[in-house]
């Protein structure tokens, strides 16, 4: 079905696909400016903070609250679903749905705006190592959710951002002078094994998964295939250092934890 629009033949997909991001978009400035809200009225030290804290705050905030839609949709879509089954009219590396390609269009809408507020603040929301891995993961998710190829691997590897939560939590607690406290070290410990379970073990599972299914992972249209073989490493790279970054800080907590007792 096709709807025209000023000369142009809009089909019915590609604007589900721009209201999916046009609500990635809303999302991100509601919670943005709920978490101000809320935290003006309910966080003693929030009044505290300097303007880039107050910033950087609000935008953990969205980034906490997309992370965990996206997290429950891709563990629905991945785990409890029937979607990604092979069929004989349709192969795992082709299956999309309603549900899938909005998931894409909300997390396309969420990178959107973060990364331009990343650009607009640069470097106080984060150096360039985050421009680079929201980047890639922006470029991916458009490739998949335009072409779509390849939602079960996208859905796996923004599964990864389950772990934001903890990043977030650890970082707001070290603003809010609770950097000694148990819930902070508790957190680290969390962050730890979640980031080797989802951004670590996950990942081998993924590269396993892609060689397993090479035959259907050829399938994909060149642009798409190349993406695959070259962002997903990239990405996987930058978990492994981000890890060794989250282990060293951890082992630091701990011992500070010990020498105290």
């Amino acid at each position: 079905m096709g709807i025209n629009i000023g000369g142009y033949d809009t089909t019915t997909k590609e604007l589900r696909w721009l209201s999916a991001v046009f609500a990635g978009l809303l999302m991100c400035k509601i919670v943005y400016d709920l978490t101000g809200v809320i935290s003006t009225s309910l966080i003693k030290g929030y009044s505290k903070l300097n303007s880039k804290q107050k910033l950087e705050w609000k935008n953990r905030g969205f980034s906490t609250f997309h992370a965990i839609v996206v997290a429950a949709a891709a563990l629905y879509l991945l785990l409890v679903s029937d979607l990604f089954e092979d069929s004989r009219d349709k192969l795992m590396i082709n299956k999309t749905s309603s549900l899938s390609d909005t998931v894409l269009g909300v997390s396309i809408g969420y990178f959107l705006s973060d990364l331009g507020m990343i650009i607009y603040n640069f470097p106080a929301l984060g150096g360039m190592e985050y421009l680079i891995h929201h980047g890639l993961s922006l470029y991916a998710i458009v490739q998949s959710l335009y072409q779509g190829q390849a939602q079960f691997y996208i859905l796996m590897i923004l599964f990864t951002e389950i772990t934001t939560p903890f990043v977030n939590l650890r970082w707001y607690l070290d603003v809010s002078g609770l950097k000694s406290s148990k819930i902070y070290i508790f957190n680290g410990v969390a962050l730890f094994f979640g980031w080797l379970g989802a951004r670590i073990i996950l990942f081998v599972f993924y590269f396993y998964h892609v060689f397993t299914h090479f035959d259907q992972v050829k399938q994909v249209v060149p642009s798409g295939f190349y993406t695959l073989l070259t962002v997903s490493p990239a990405v996987a790279i930058l978990n492994v250092i981000w890890f060794w970054k989250i282990t060293r800080g951890m082992v630091k907590t701990l011992k500070k934890a010990g020498h105290s007792q």
